[in-house]
């Protein structure tokens, strides 16, 4: 096997090699390049030996010195060397499987990929795992892991993925912590299946693989307005979100006791729907499970308030404007704008509550606002000058909403300039401020 090397980075080790576009790489120190993977760990040594081929076939050796150990500088047509591997599942709770039609076709694809899992933090299921896979991930030492577990029951794990090959999950897992690797966990909790005893019998089995499991979130299942013909599932309750957070709890405060960390965590749609108190950033340790809606909350609030408390003399108001966002997180950036007020007592900002009609349902996070929404909810309102709005509602590149609107239809449509604001508590302090918020 080798890959097409489409470019070659000016001023890096490989191009100051000599090696060219259009080569194939074969080879790194005697190894075989199967994907990403084996490209990252293999030319991480110091001294390299690079096989490469051309059109024809015909193989010339290169040797590179990367003392400093600087990326090679290769690049190959796609990010992974070669295709993302689909989801074989059919989980009962699967999120894609609700969205609306019509939208752009990348979004209905579900990868399940291990490589994704390391390099950019996405969750397997481990079911399309082969055995060179799992020795793959043991000899290269590919940690850590972020696994979907659900449930540690095989019957029950087969039942809410729909696939036979689900129940061998908690046996991989066994391997991977014996071989040293460490993994963050996700529970997807859906009433009626794996809450109660089982998401009990769950935590007791993944504290059995500490300390190779590191971290543990329990995240509610989030139903859209599309589900017909689906498994029939239910939103959580209040009383159920409070036993929920009683068992992570109980849980967590064993382990603290014990290890000195709290490892689970319930996310912040939990303590919404039970409509208690958020725990203080301390709570949190290191934030593994930020992605998962594990404090994010918390650690925005925490940033906002160490970023106005470093302010020193008096604040002077900005000119009106106005933020827009989700209905979980609406009450908390009021809250912020209070405090604001405070020290800047002629502030004049309105929140506005964006429900999310697009996708229906419970669906409530500010990351899945769309465009279109956002449009309907405001337009005819008095905005001021600006409006700020969660930038994790738009694509990577920062310009399309998942109804594929652009931003700067957005602002036509509103008559206002628009200004997205990442999850951090000091850039959006500094955007109600009216300064600069580039990164």
């Amino acid at each position: 096997m080798s890959f097409k090397i489409e470019s070659v980075d000016a001023g890096s080790p490989a191009a100051h090699a000599g090696i060219r576009a259009g080569e194939h790489l074969v080879s790194v120190n005697g190894n075989a390049i199967g994907d990403v993977l084996d490209y990252r760990y293999y030319t991480a040594d110091p001294e390299l030996s690079v096989v490469l081929a051309n059109g024809e076939g015909t193989e010339r050796t290169v040797h590179i010195r990367n003392r400093n150990y600087l990326p090679l500088g290769l690049n190959f047509s796609t990010y992974l060397m070669d295709e993302k591997r689909s989801c074989a599942n059919h989980c009962v709770f699967c999120f894609i499987d609700q969205l609306p039609s019509g939208l752009r076709e990348s979004l209905y694809f579900k990868d399940d990929d291990m490589r994704l899992s390391f390099l950019m933090g996405n969750y397997i299921t481990l079911t399309n795992l082969s055995d060179e896979d799992i020795e793959k991930i043991i000899r290269l030492r590919i940690s850590p892991i972020n696994i979907s577990v659900h449930t540690t029951d095989p019957k029950l794990r087969i039942r809410m993925c729909r696939n036979p090959n689900a129940g061998k999950c908690f046996d991989i897992m066994r391997k991977l912590s014996d071989s040293g690797i460490s993994m963050n966990c996700q529970i997807v909790l859906c009433p009626g299946l794996n809450d109660g005893d089982a998401l009990r019998k769950t935590l007791t089995d993944l504290f059995s693989l500490r300390p190779a499991v590191n971290s543990i979130s329990v995240v509610p299942v989030g139903l859209t307005g599309h589900r017909s013909g689906l498994y029939p599932l239910r939103s959580v309750t209040c009383e159920e979100a409070r036993a929920v957070i009683a068992a992570v709890s109980e849980f967590g405060d064993h382990e603290l006791y014990r290890s000195g960390e709290r490892v689970v965590f319930a996310s912040d749609e939990f303590y919404i729907l039970a409509q208690l108190p958020l725990p203080s950033a301390e709570y949190y340790e290191g934030f593994d499970q930020l992605e998962n809606g594990v404090g994010m909350v918390s650690l925005l609030k925490s940033e906002f308030s160490d970023a106005l408390s470093a302010e020193t003399g008096e604040l002077s108001a900005p000119k009106p404007f106005s933020i827009a966002t989700g209905v979980a997180a609406a009450p908390y950036i009021r809250e912020l704008a209070e405090m604001l007020s405070l020290r800047c007592p002629n502030l004049k900002c309105r929140v506005f509550t964006v429900e999310n009609k697009f996708f229906g349902g419970d669906v409530t996070v500010a990351g899945l606002l769309t465009g279109t929404d956002i449009k309907n909810a405001l337009i005819g309102q008095d905005l001021g000058e600006r409006l700020l709005i969660p930038a994790s509602s738009l694509r990577y590149d920062g310009e399309l909403f998942l109804d594929d609107m652009s931003l700067s239809e957005l602002s036509e449509a509103l008559s206002v300039k628009i200004t997205p604001v990442p999850n951090d508590g000091a850039v959006l302090l500094n955007a109600m401020l009216g300064r600069d918020t580039a990164q």
